[in-house]
């Protein structure tokens, strides 16, 4: 894949992001990591999880970012969600709408995060992704809940 995405590139390349989440086989989830993320590349979570939020506001720190940087952090970001949302077999994510080429190497992804049983809709996001020169990410900005 190019940074000159087509559509057909852009759809394909918005399913399997989405498909990772919800991989069950690890050693797949660890295969896929490496092929859309450069090694070097990072999620950021630019909402990190309200545990967190509270337990910062209860220490009067601001709240930061998280970022997950590198192909081992990734492993563990992508097997914690799996194992928190998708393994017990409630929840599926799944994308809302196309993904959208922002500019020559940024790409904007809206998902949700539906029950299995209705599809109703119980999370979701928006990221908006940055890619090197090989078509893979490089940046993965995360904003949780924004959907």
């Amino acid at each position: 894949m190019s940074n000159q995405l087509d559509a057909q590139e852009l759809s394909r390349f918005a399913d399997r992001y989405i498909a990772l989440w919800n991989e069950s086989d690890a050693q797949a989830r660890h295969k896929l990591i490496r092929e859309l993320w450069s090694e070097d590349g990072a999620q950021v979570l630019v909402d990190p999880p309200q545990e967190m939020r509270e337990a910062l506001a209860r220490l009067s720190f601001p709240i930061p970012t998280v970022q997950i940087r590198g192909y081992e952090a990734l492993d563990r970001r992508v097997d914690r969600a799996y194992e928190e949302f998708v393994a017990p077999g409630e929840h599926v994510f799944v994308p809302k709408g196309q993904a959208v080429r922002l500019s020559l190497n940024l790409i904007g992804l809206t998902w949700h995060m539906v029950t299995k049983t209705d599809g109703a809709v119980v999370g979701g996001g928006y990221d908006v992704i940055a890619l090197d020169d090989a078509g893979r990410i490089r940046w993965d900005h995360q904003y949780i809940g924004v959907a």
